[in-house]
């Protein structure tokens, strides 16, 4: 079975195709390699006096999402948010501010998140941060944990070995 993901459109139109032929629900969740009860709970939903109909499904479950989908600062309060950011409130001060004047609770974390997505779109509100870090694409690893400086590879040393002189090497052997 799947992790927790939703049917897609073809699969709404193989559930159609198999229940037409009249194979059983649970036969279909092993073709699909879904549980049979999200089949069960896909047909229930779905079904009308003409039967499933994945187009229906399909446009049911986005208005569903769209319903479900809520901005996560109410736009009142975006409004506010974007004044005191032009004044130069970092997104920590204007989370503080909200939560102890106005008893709203906005995370900075969510206040940064609109500001850089309109960023994306080409506005100005990201400049009026205090940090204007940029941002620099690191390519490849240069991670140099847990190796020890100036060390000597196992092959370097055998040939050490090999050409040290005869006292040394046995001594070393021992």
């Amino acid at each position: 079975m799947r992790d927790c993901t939703q049917l897609t459109q073809e699969e709404g139109y193989q559930i159609e195709a198999f229940l037409q032929a009249g194979h059983p629900q649970s036969g279909i969740a092993t073709v699909l390699k879904r549980d049979k009860s999200t089949i069960s709970r896909e047909v229930r939903r779905n079904c009308g006096l003409r039967g499933y109909r994945p187009k229906q499904a399909q446009r049911l479950a986005l208005a569903h999402r769209e319903a479900k989908a809520k901005p996560r600062v109410a736009p009142g309060t975006w409004e506010r948010v974007e004044s005191l950011s032009c004044e130069e409130w970092s997104p920590e001060q204007v989370s503080g501010w909200l939560s102890g004047e106005q008893g709203l609770h906005v995370s900075h974390e969510w206040i940064y998140q609109p500001v850089y997505a309109d960023k994306r779109q080409g506005g100005d509100l990201h400049t009026h941060l205090g940090c204007q870090k940029q941002h620099r694409k690191r390519y490849g690893s240069n991670d140099r944990r847990g190796q020890i400086r100036g060390r000597v590879a196992i092959d370097e040393r055998r040939g050490l070995l090999r050409n040290a002189p005869a006292s040394e090497t046995g001594r070393l052997t021992q």
